[in-house]
């Protein structure tokens, strides 16, 4: 049995350029021709060349980063056509892509769901100005009294030392006071709202109807549910529940992985932009390892 993990990029791991290498071998450019096809523009320019601003936007961003995810676990597959995997996962619309490679649902239907979500997400985020503290060395009973004390969530528990927080922006602007008062480090994010909390209620009844006529399968390969910690269930129906529960509820993330190291996970692979996800592993054990799957010269320089 597999004791590798592949793990898949959330939002706020994209840059300009992504992808573009990939597309030069014509059958992983192939993925990002069919991608537009889907979307109706050109989302491969949008990777390769930016505008920034525009990559950053949730409806173009979370499509983005899945195809250019994608396009680096299929460029793994046939470098390395032997190894497998014993297990997937990814944060937020990383779990989406971790579905799709585990045979859940197709890539044109990934493609749909996740620009739908993006848009409703911006426009819940448009509709009540709110945003996101990352908090750093809390206790468990510091996090609780601070998001009771300023009326916020918790939206991504990361690891034991690092737990991001959700809110309107009055109740982030409190909680960057009480964290001073409390000798806490914090860091108010550069993001468009509260992401992973009942703020986000209005995107999850409109993402109810966009997923009632798509599709999903049992998975092939185990996949980590972001609201439990543990394993999705085969039940395709409960899956989609999960998904939904998934916009308006906590990412566990740290119990993923503790989910994924009990099952015999020791080498985690993250496919896509950037390394964020293979940090945040190192903080919750530093004794497994970790790689990543960025661009073809990370491909190349893979020790499998």
């Amino acid at each position: 049995m597999s004791d590798k993990v592949c793990i898949f990029a959330g939002q706020g791991a994209q840059a300009p350029g992504m992808g573009k290498d990939f597309a030069a071998d014509a059958e992983i450019g192939a993925l990002f021709d069919r991608a537009n096809g889907v979307m109706g523009f050109d989302l491969a320019k949008i990777c390769f060349e930016g505008p920034a601003e525009e990559l950053t936007k949730s409806n173009i961003c979370q499509p983005a980063i899945f195809t250019m995810s994608v396009a680096a676990f299929r460029a793994f597959q046939k470098k390395f056509p032997a190894v497998s995997f014993n297990m997937a996962a990814g944060l937020s619309l990383g779990e989406w892509t971790a579905l799709h490679v585990s045979g859940v649902l197709g890539f044109d239907e990934t493609l749909r769901v996740l620009e739908a979500r993006g848009r409703f997400m911006q426009e819940a985020c448009s509709a009540q100005p709110s945003g996101m503290i990352s908090v750093m060395g809390a206790t468990a009973e510091q996090l609780d009294a601070l998001c009771a004390k300023a009326g916020i969530y918790k939206a991504n528990i990361n690891s034991d030392a690092q737990v991001v927080l959700s809110g309107a922006k009055e109740g982030i602007a409190a909680a960057e006071g009480i964290c001073k008062e409390m000798g806490i480090k914090a860091i108010v994010l550069p993001v468009a709202g509260a992401f992973h909390s009942p703020l986000m209620a209005p995107a999850r009844e409109k993402l109810v109807g966009v997923l009632k006529d798509v599709a999903f399968s049992a998975p092939k390969m185990p996949v980590l549910a972001n609201t439990t910690g543990t394993l999705h269930s085969n039940d395709p129906e409960a899956i989609k529940d999960v998904m939904l529960r998934q916009v308006t509820e906590s990412v566990r993330w740290a119990d993923c992985i503790k989910t994924a190291i009990q099952a015999g996970g020791k080498t985690f692979i993250e496919f896509g932009p950037g390394k964020v996800l293979s940090g945040l592993i190192k903080r919750i054990d530093k004794t497994v390892a970790t790689q990543n799957v960025s661009d073809v010269a990370t491909l190349d320089g893979l020790v499998v």
